[in-house]
This record gives structure tokens, C-alpha cells and sequence, in this order.
């Protein structure tokens, strides 16, 4: 809701509705009996490869994360941005943003949270000596003077953001960016508590060491074991929270997962993705399906021959029949992908590039023609790649269908496939030729998709740089006219079809099996994020 403020007549004041405490909390309906035991186990897929907010990078950290921590602003199981530390945010001419903070937010050590510890996160993000993966993502919110530091020109202290008072934030931008807001709910840009980071350095993460603000706080890791969570008795809503035990498991074996489910050990758990249409007639009570915010690609890495040919790279795009992949291999209502942004993101059409509008006998026979201009394929050169890919049983089936596929085109397909943290390595330092990607957005706007191949990005695996592209997504980013805006993402959208750094190949879906006694699942949040405190356990 949108209105001025006498004190900041110049200011748009942006408060979420604090009508009812169950828009924070679970939301438990009338009539509903609860379990005596209030304990929940999640299949988490992966070993996280940190818990530290500053440094994750993957989807399972983030979603410990998100139980163990809170920022700015969180999304509900709508996907409705709501307060979370903050109470209420307004902002001048999109480039100075003010928050006010929560008086009763305590870290679960029973100290204050202050604006100053969102200072301390934030440049600690910022700093090169972090070596944030997601230093990046600060980048993107046009933070005064971030550039500089993240590339150790300044001095992280110079960063566009201050405590005013011990529950007052100013954030100041270079430019403007009128969803800064919506950014503020990411991992990365959480609070962290000062001293346990000053006294413990990498260690501070561990159960015994870890200081946390949000609604659990973590009392046993066993690496490649188990995460354990219980209730953080200083979290500012605990009276509202239900589940008073969390266990997440990183199970990367989606069959051991069903199983495990269907034994009763599990409440939430994935599954294989040839087991759908059974589970579907089956156990529909337990199957849920719901819509995200999540791009499944392969990257070219255009700084290795022959992928440093448009020609080859078109080709191998073209030749993926992405309809036998979503419908054949995955069959769960994913949807077969020609762009980097999904047709998810709220208020944004993509644009339709032309091969998209081919049958796939014509792009074969494109692809054919293409391979052979870039002189491989019948009585030219022989092409070898190897596809890496991080261990998972979908992607696997993925790469064996897509390496069949170009088989037609005279290519020789190796496979190789690594443990979650090994892959991740692998990517940073491009030691690949083609590598299965995927991005989950960090915010609901095309920007936290199409950054990613700017030049420069540490999330830009295949290395592009365009400048044509760089300079429509850096402008847009600014442009407060949405519709301005997004006409410029198309725009950016046809340069990545006409160089094809990556190939598209589906928009994400997240099915998952939930037992039918666990209650508040989000099934309407397209950000992927779930909060286990809006969760409850059902009597049987």
C-alpha cells in the first residue's frame, strides 16, 4: 500500500498489512487438531555447502538458511512479500530506502538485532576477503560504492548503507532500483551477529558457536548426515510458531528418498521422477505440484574451441527436442524452455525467438546444416564433449537423452557426474565444456535471471560478454516504467537466442511428496521458498 507521510512528505511509505498474526505464523483453520508431537523431517536433497548467509550459494543452504535466519522482508506461502525484521520500509525516489526494525527481533542468544548487524552482514558480503560467491547479487541492488569494493578499490566502510539508530537502516543506491525491496528477502543479504563471526571466524557456523534471529536455531550437523533445528524461544513471533523440532536430510538418492517417505521416516521428500504418473493415481494426497521461479540450461563454455563457434553452440540447442524431456523423461508439467526467464516471473512475457516457433525437424535439419558450415559432421571434423552434471538421477537422464540427440549430429558425448560441492568447484573455476545449470530466482523480477550472463557475473559460467546485452540490462535495471523496462529485457532476451551462450531447455516445476499431516505447505509461492514455522503437524 502506497501513501505520504507528513515527517517524509517526500517519501513513499510502504507498509505490509500487520493486520493478524497468522500472516506471519502458522495459520492454523478452525477445527484442526494438532499433533502432541510437533517434529518435521525434510529431504533437503544435498550437503549444504556452507550455512554461512555471506557465502551460500546453493538451493539447500538457503533453505536451512531460511529457518535459521531472518531478514529484511520474507515472502508468505503466497508469495507475497510481508515484514520480517523489518516492520515497516520506505523509500525516496527509488535510490534511499529507510527500515525500521522490529524492537522485540532477538538473536537467539537473547541480544537485540540492530541495523548495525545488517551493516556488518552487508559489508562483510561486499568485501573481496569474503570471497562471497553472491557478492555479485549486491551488485545488482546498485548499493552506493559497491563496485569499487567488491573489486578492492574502496574500503568496505564506504558502502551506501548506516544504522541511524539501533533499529533504524538507511540504505542509499547509485541509481535507482524500484524492486530494491523485493531483493532484500535473499540468503546472502541476511543479518549475521558480529562477535560469535570476530571470536569463531569459519567456525562460527558450527551448533555449538552459531548465533541466529530467526524462528529455529541449529543444535546437531553431521556432515552428509543430518541438520537439526529446534525452536529459538527469543524469536520475536515464537508464540506463533507451531513445529518445535526441524530435521533436513541431504538425501541426493531420490528413490532412497520415496522410500524413506513411504516408511514413515520423512514428511516432505522428493522422488523419481519415473515414479510420477504412479504416485499420481496412487497417492494423490500426497503428491503436490506447484509452479516456480526456476530455469533448467546447459552452458557452452565459450572460451574452449568448438564452443567458442555460434554455429556449434546453435546446433547443440537446436538438436535438443525438449519436448521429449519434459514430457517423456519428466512428465510433471514442466514446460520446455527457449529463453533464460521462465514465463513464472510475475507481469513478464518472454519473447518468442524464431527457432522456437520451428517444428524439431526443422531445427535438426538447422542444426545439421550448422555443424557442418562449422566443418564437423559428415566428412568433416569429429566433435567430442563430456556434459558435467551434478549427481542427481534427473540429470543424468537428461544428459544421456540430450547426448543421444546430438549423437545425429556426429558428436561423441561423454558423461561425468560430481557430488553437489565438487560440481559447484568445477563451475567456478570453468573446468567444463558443457555444464547442466540452473538458476532459482532470488527475486521475482527478470533481472535476477538475465544478470547472470552480463559480463563479468560470477554466476556467468559460459563466460558471455556482449556488450549490446550488458548495456540493455544494466539500463533497464534502472528504468522505474515497468513496462520500459521489460520491453528492454525482451530485447536482451533475443541476443542470448542469436549467440546462445546457454541452451534453454525447461522451466521448472517443484513436485514434491508431503505427507497429508503436515499442514501450511506453500502451495503459491513461485520464489521456491517454504518457512517451517507457517508449518504444523496434523493429528492422525
Amino acid at each position: 500500500m502506497d501513501f505520504k507521510r507528513t515527517p517524509l512528505n517526500l517519501f513513499v511509505v510502504l507498509y505490509a498489512c500487520l493486520g493478524t498474526a497468522s500472516v506471519y505464523a502458522a495459520n492454523v483453520p478452525a477445527g484442526v487438531k494438532l499433533a502432541k508431537n510437533q517434529s518435521i523431517v525434510i529431504d533437503n536433497k544435498a550437503e549444504p555447502e556452507t550455512l554461512d548467509p555471506n557465502l551460500i550459494e546453493g538451493i539447500p543452504g538457503a533453505h536451512i538458511d531460511d529457518q535459521l535466519f531472518e531478514g529484511l522482508v520474507i515472502f508468505n506461502s503466497h508469495g507475497k512479500m510481508i515484514p520480517g525484521v523489518a516492520k515497516s520500509w520506505e523509500n525516496k525516489d527509488n535510490k534511499v530506502y529507510i527500515f525500521h526494525l522490529r524492537h522485540d527481533a532477538k538473536w537467539s542468544n537473547g541480544k537485540p538485532v540492530t541495523a548495525q548487524d545488517f551493516v556488518y552482514s552487508w559489508r562483510r558480503l561486499a568485501n573481496p576477503k569474503t570471497a562471497s560467491p553472491y557478492a555479485y547479487y549486491l551488485q545488482l541492488t546498485n548499493m552506493k560504492n559497491v563496485d569499487a569494493i567488491v573489486n578492492g578499490k574502496m574500503n568496505p566502510d564506504k558502502l551506501g548503507v548506516q544504522a541511524l539508530d539501533a533499529h533504524t537502516l538507511k540504505v542509499t543506491l547509485a541509481k535507482p532500483v524500484p524492486y530494491f525491496v523485493k531483493m532484500m528477502a535473499n540468503s546472502s543479504v541476511l543479518p549475521v551477529y558480529p562477535p560469535v563471526i570476530k571470536k569463531w571466524g569459519d567456525k562460527w557456523t558450527q551448533p555449538d558457536h552459531i548465533v541466529s534471529n530467526g524462528a529455529y536455531k541449529l543444535t546437531k550437523w553431521v556432515v552428509n548426515g543430518q541438520i537439526d533445528m529446534v525452536r529459538n524461544p527469543y524469536y520475536w513471533n515464537n508464540a506463533k510458531t507451531v513445529i518445535n523440532h526441524v530435521k533436513m536430510l541431504p538425501l541426493s538418492n531420490a528413490q532412497a528418498a520415496m522410500n524413506r517417505f513411504f516408511a514413515g521416516e520423512i514428511d516432505i521428500a522428493h522422488f523419481p521422477t519415473v515414479q510420477y504418473r504412479h504416485l499420481e493415481h496412487e497417492y494423490p494426497q500426497d503428491l503436490k505440484v506447484t509452479g516456480i521461479l526456476g530455469s533448467y540450461y546447459y552452458s557452452f563454455n565459450l572460451n574452449k574451441p568448438p564452443l567458442n563457434d555460434v554455429r556449434v553452440r546453435k546446433a547443440l540447442s537446436y538438436a535438443i527436442n525438449r519436448n521429449i524431456i519434459t514430457q517423456k523423461i519428466l512428465g510433471q508439467g514442466q514446460l520446455p524452455a527457449y529463453n533464460l526467464t521462465p514465463a513464472a516471473v510475475a507481469g513478464y512475457t518472454p519473447p518468442t525467438p524464431a527457432y522456437a516457433t520451428w517444428t524439431q525437424a526443422q531445427r535438426d535439419k538447422k542444426a545439421v546444416e550448422l555443424m557442418k558450415e562449422a566443418g564437423y559432421g559428415k566428412g568433416g571434423k569429429h566433435l567430442k564433449l563430456t556434459i558435467l552434471y551434478n549427481t542427481r538421477e534427473n540429470n543424468k537422464k537428461i544428459a544421456l537423452a540430450i547426448g543421444e540427440m546430438w549423437q545425429k549430429l556426429g558428436v561423441k558425448v561423454n558423461l561425468e557426474n560430481q557430488e553437489w560441492k565438487t560440481y559447484l568447484q568445477t563451475l567456478q573455476q570453468r573446468q567444463f565444456q558443457v555444464a547442466r545449470t540452473d538458476w532459482y530466482g532470488d527475486y521475482n523480477e527478470p533481472s535476477t535471471f538475465l544478470s547472470l550472463m552480463t559480463t563479468g557475473n560470477v554466476q556467468n559460467n559460459p563466460q558471455f560478454s556482449n556488450k549490446k546485452y550488458d548495456t540493455l540490462i544494466h539500463t533497464a535495471m534502472n528504468i522505474s516504467n515497468e513496462a520500459k523496462r521489460y520491453a528492454d529485457y525482451r530485447k536482451a532476451e533475443l541476443i542470448l537466442a542469436k549467440d546462445m551462450p546457454i541452451a534453454p531447455i525447461y522451466q521448472f516445476v517443484n513436485a514434491r511428496l508431503v505427507r497429508p499431516t503436515v499442514g501450511g505447505y506453500p502451495m503459491h509461492n513461485a520464489m521456491n521458498d517454504y518457512y517451517v514455522k507457517n508449518m504444523y503437524m496434523k493429528a492422525k
